[in-house]
């Protein structure tokens, strides 16, 4: 039953997560915050909710080790398994993909985090502070990239209409470039009804599928006299993963490989910064021996796997897929056997 109150947990915490999205951004835009903004704040928090709220309650629920692990396991799961099987299936073109800037943050994040994990052996709430206001930084960097981005769409629009003849409103340009952005889950037309709805099933729905999952995995942990550290790393890694595997695997479809590099990237920097940086404000998780000897590491290794798809523009196809997906399954096995 257990098991079954896992899955149960993650299929509460996945709508959940969705709903809240949904309802936040439409809010939000009703409320006239421009959908730039809603896509860089909102947008990027929601998705992360689920992990979030699991982690803030297996530190309150006195299983720490679950939090840290499902943020590592989510890391390495993120480049081995949801970049590993769209390249099994169709093959990733990253030739053209432009993510050398956001990597490089990545792995700056990645190093930070392993260095606070190993300089106290916890982290605490000093910790939790620094790595917020790199989330912050890093925030800042996307807001100045994206206002570039507006600039330039408004004036490429603003070159072609004054070909024409036609004397563009600059203010209208930025605005026709701010609907281009418009994150997904926005419907100008939802009804408020609706709207609340949304909202309301996503703050429910989330601390409960939480308290689910956590509460399922421990007793899972407890039954087969394994650490949650490890569930966190195995089980719920892969569960709270699904969203960001469902996207990659239609990126790669649609021949979108930014969109998938671009998604895994963003996650694992939100997870490493965001996540750990709230859950130990709220309480101290300590760093297990075994976690900064191996798991930091692997999740380190996993990343640097990206380099030349990032920088030399590989084509991770079929043959990277195996690769990859087979790493990813040999790691699950010398955990679960450890």
């Amino acid at each position: 039953m257990d098991f079954f109150y896992a899955v149960l947990g993650l299929v509460i915490l996945l709508f959940a997560g969705d709903s809240l999205v949904r309802g936040a951004v439409n809010l939000s835009l009703r409320l006239g915050v421009p959908a730039m903004i809603v896509s860089l704040t909102i947008v990027a928090f929601g998705t992360s909710a689920p992990e979030m709220l699991i982690s803030v309650e297996a530190v309150l629920g006195d299983v720490p080790g679950l939090a840290l692990g499902n943020v590592v396991g989510s890391n390495t799961a993120n480049i081995l398994l949801v970049l590993g099987v769209p390249a099994l299936i169709t093959g990733l073109a990253t030739a053209g993909c432009d993510t050398r800037r956001n990597y490089i943050a990545m792995m700056a994040a990645t190093v930070l985090f392993i260095l606070l994990a190993a300089a106290g052996g916890m982290f605490g709430w000093v910790q939790g502070i620094v790595l917020l206001a790199g989330l912050g930084l890093m925030l800042a960097s996307a807001f100045r990239d994206a206002m570039a981005h507006r600039r330039e769409v408004a004036a490429q629009r603003a070159a072609e209409l004054a070909a024409k003849g036609v004397n563009p409103d600059p203010v209208a340009l930025l605005a026709e470039a701010d609907e281009e952005e418009e994150p997904e889950g926005a419907d100008p037309d939802m009804p408020w009804p609706k709207v609340i709805l949304f909202l309301a099933l996503g703050l429910i729905g989330l601390p409960l599928g939480a308290n689910i999952l956590v509460d399922a995995s421990t007793n899972i942990a407890r039954a087969y006299d394994v650490s949650e550290t490890v569930i966190g790393l195995t089980l719920v890694a892969i569960g709270t993963s699904l969203p960001e595997l469902a996207t990659t695997v239609m990126a790669a479809i649609r021949r979108q490989a930014d969109v998938a590099l671009g998604n895994v990237i963003g996650s694992n920097m939100f997870n490493l910064l965001a996540i750990i940086g709230v859950a130990s404000l709220v309480g101290p998780i300590p760093v297990e021996p075994t976690m900064l000897r191996v798991d930091m590491w692997v999740m380190f290794m996993a990343s640097l796997l990206l380099a030349p798809f990032v920088f030399r523009g590989w084509h991770m196809g079929r043959v990277w897929g195996i690769v990859f997906v087979t790493l990813y399954i040999g790691y699950i096995v010398w955990l679960l056997g450890a």
